[in-house]
């Protein structure tokens, strides 16, 4: 532990002593939220600060996307994520001074996420410029179980004399935020995005309404208060357009206390009024008020007192990863639990990167993790997805396509991405949704979701494969012209990803056809539809370079002329900032992985020896430009043999943003990759697969953990995963009886738990990774 900085514990994200530079990453990995609201963990005072945000879920401003000269099918309007009404922030005056971190001293001063309790603690010992001394302890938290409500506990305290003490609670709107893009469309939405509608105060509540200009979404925002004086004082509250104020003036007693309890509601619509959202944030209000801040404490911790005893990996010989490995999983939770037909963003609701807009990220990284572990999460995030189905299929028509084409980045279900090769190229959304959908309906046996969401998700993303792709001379499947994960690759024939990920797609439509024909009927698939959709996937092209022994990430790709990695300086990662796309697209160099999340997503359409092969070869071309790649290599590291490495990866995806490697969390969270660190724990060193809806184990773990053990939920059945150096034990929780496999032999978990031994791992020879680009090790030298 260092005397700044994040001290190593298992259960708290903890900052001892005052950094003020280093607000601006600790305001994202101190953000709350609950998938539905999101406040971005500034100091409660309001200054100094880094970038302040609170965010809902789902509410945009709308802004013309810029284009030199405009094409066919080129998306018009982008969506940018509105930081809204701001209410944490409670200003102190200690006599007539006020408490500002950058003046006078903080003799003490500790913030404490705590991933059990839900909440962000602070403890800070002032000293004003005049020798003033006050404790200030604060508490606050995101309501897991309310969905519309945040609260604050704020408390001060003298330390050395009777005090003149001052709160001001605000409500603020259109706050001023530094500039953080070069686009003027965007500064241009930011700046004053919010229209005042309604102000109104009375006694110790507020509530302002506003709309966005372009967008036309209405929100309100309302306060209320629990105020504990130590002697009589003075209560006042204002409105303005942008403002509500309370104001509160007492003297308080040393060895007193001046407490606070600040309720917050949130609520907004694209249809309904500013009345009725007024009603909403009032009635929230008072039923905070009713239960108070010990039941939603309370509340708190027993919702995630479930959520632990279902998601839970304990790591035993690394503490720090055991630290970063439930950072991710709380992270995760907080931007998925209560979005509630929203989409899950790729910063969740911790800052304003991407525009607070959603990716592919959502159904191929995080929807895994909440598929086995907060299943209503998952089934409520591919909800949205559905609720954009008509979006999908307008857009689809509009590029010539049948069935649907999903956004590369949205916040609302519209296109957002004005870049075609990396954006409207990138088809495989399309089958990260279907591949989604059916990990859902397997793992959870959802026949309502099915009936009303899921079969129309496989049919409509299966029907753009068969119109995108085509038969070729010698009969093969062909899908051309279209971007794989690897964004280094553009616009190119045959991914293999796509292929194979279309080609499951495809297959998956056809079987719930078959097996429901009602539904089938219902959206006019007849067999010779289904019959093609299993033609296309039985003939689907995947290009194999004979002489290298190894699948080609695209047609083609093994024949580009090599990357000069060696002579790539350091300081020119990543490359898309330093390169001409054009010379990344004709080159062998991957900014992600590609065809090594090919062979984890459809390890089932490759042997072990192609594996191997494959995962040598490209890891020696991948750079992880992207924070989604360093999860996906841990895991079929750890498959092919190669521990140390998985390990080091793992390492990489879980202290993405604890150790900010990609020098960007001011921006928020990479909510996937910490998602991917559950994949990197539970797929890899666990070994986990579920082809075929089929769950199968292959456990190993690096020398150097001494255990790792994961639980996760099918079917309804809890399973529990310990894994040791030369064995492995499964038990069953609760629930049925599951069928299971363990490297390769499978078996029936009942009431007994059953110990497997671990084959001896044979010799691996090692592998390489472009030059200057290897990981980081990880406990050794």
């Amino acid at each position: 532990m260092s005397e700044l900085g994040y001290q190593i514990s298992p259960w708290q994200l903890c900052w001892s002593g005052l950094d003020l530079e280093a607000l601006r990453f600790t305001e994202s990995t101190f953000a709350l939220s609950n998938g539905h609201i999101g406040i971005r963990g500034t100091f409660e005072e309001g200054e100094p600060r880094g970038l302040p945000g609170t965010y809902l879920n789902g509410y945009y401003e709308q802004r013309p996307l810029p284009y030199a000269e405009a094409g066919y099918g080129y998306p018009e309007d982008g969506q940018t994520v509105v930081n809204v009404t701001d209410g944490s922030i409670i200003r102190l005056l200690v006599a007539d001074e006020p408490l500002d971190m950058r003046y006078g001293s903080a003799t003490a001063h500790e913030r404490v996420l705590d991933f059990r309790s839900g909440t962000l603690r602070r403890t800070t010992d002032w000293t004003s410029p005049t020798g003033r001394k006050v404790r200030i302890r604060s508490e606050r938290l995101v309501s897991f179980t309310s969905r519309a409500i945040a609260a604050i506990r704020y408390e001060v305290e003298p330390l050395d004399d009777d005090i003149e003490l001052v709160l001001q609670s605000d409500l603020l709107a259109n706050e001023r935020l530094p500039v953080r893009t070069d686009d003027p469309r965007v500064a241009a939405a930011l700046h004053h995005p919010l229209v005042a509608d309604f102000a109104a105060s009375h006694d110790f509540r507020a509530v302002l309404a506003h709309h966005t200009r372009a967008s036309g979404l209405r929100m309100a925002a309302g306060m209320d208060h629990e105020i504990e004086l130590p002697t009589n004082g003075r209560c006042s509250i204002e409105t303005e357009e942008d403002l509500a104020r309370l104001t509160v003036a007492v003297n308080v007693p040393k060895g007193q206390r001046l407490k606070m309890t600040k309720f917050l509601a949130y609520g907004w619509s694209a249809h309904r009024s500013t009345p009725a959202l007024r009603g909403q944030v009032e009635g929230a209000l008072a039923g905070a008020l009713e239960i108070g801040w010990a039941t939603l404490l309370r509340r708190q911790r027993e919702y995630l007192d479930l959520f632990w005893e279902t998601a839970d990996i304990e790591i035993a010989g690394d503490a720090e990863l055991q630290q970063a490995v439930r950072f991710g999983l709380f992270h995760v939770l907080q931007a998925g639990a209560r979005g509630e037909t929203r989409a899950i963003s790729a910063k969740g609701l911790t800052g304003p990167g991407y525009d607070g807009h959603a990716f592919w990220d959502t159904e191929a990284f995080v929807l895994p993790l909440l598929t086995y572990t907060v299943p209503d999460s998952a089934r409520d995030a591919l909800r949205w997805r559905h609720s954009t189905l008509d979006k999908a299929k307008n857009r689809a028509a509009q590029l010539g396509q049948a069935g649907a084409v999903f956004p590369w980045r949205s916040i609302n279900g519209d296109e957002c991405s004005g870049y075609w090769p990396a954006g409207t190229a990138a088809f495989h959304v399309g089958a990260a949704v279907a591949a989604a959908t059916s990990r859902y309906l397997a793992a959870t046996g959802d026949e309502e979701f099915e009936s009303e969401c899921g079969a129309t998700l496989l049919i409509e993303t299966a029907r753009l494969w068969t119109s995108l792709g085509h038969h070729n001379s010698r009969g093969e499947f062909r899908i051309d012209g279209v971007t794989g994960p690897d964004e280094y690759t553009a616009v190119a024939d045959n991914n293999v990803y796509t292929n194979l990920m279309a080609q499951k797609n495809m297959h998956d439509a056809a079987a719930v056809c078959e097996r429901r024909p009602d539904l089938a009927r219902e959206h006019g698939v007849d067999d010779e539809e289904s019959s093609r959709w299993r033609d296309a996937g039985a003939r689907m092209r995947i290009p194999f370079d004979e002489a290298l022994g190894v699948h080609q990430q695209s047609e083609g790709f093994t024949h580009h002329a090599e990357w000069d990695f060696e002579g790539t300086p350091p300081e020119n990662y990543p490359l898309l900032l330093n390169y001409p796309y054009f010379d990344l697209y004709r080159k062998q160099v991957v900014k992600q992985a590609d065809l090594v999340l090919a062979m984890y997503f459809r390890g089932d359409a490759f042997t072990d020896e192609q594996k191997m092969a494959n995962f040598a070869y490209y890891e020696a071309l991948t750079v992880r430009d992207s924070s989604l790649s360093a999860c996906a290599q841990s895991v079929m590291a750890a498959e092919v043999g190669q521990l140390q490495l998985a390990y080091d990866y793992l390492a990489e995806a879980a202290l993405t943003d604890l150790h900010d490697l990609h020098s960007n969390v001011e921006n928020g969270l990479h909510i996937a990759s910490l998602a991917g660190t559950w994949m990197a724990c539970v797929a890899g060193f666990g070994g986990m697969r579920d082809h075929g809806g089929n769950i199968t184990f292959a456990p190993r773990i690096p020398p150097q953990l001494a255990n790792m053990n994961f639980r996760m939920t099918v079917r309804g059945s809890q399973i529990h995963v310990d894994i040791r150096a030369n064995s492995a034990t499964y038990r069953l929780r609760s629930g049925r009886p599951v069928k299971l496999a363990h490297h390769g032999k499978t078996f029936t978990l009942g009431s007994s738990p059953v110990t497997k031994p671990i084959p001896e791992l044979p010799t691996i020879p090692p592998v390489r990774q472009p030059y200057g680009r290897a990981p980081v090790r990880r406990g050794g030298s």
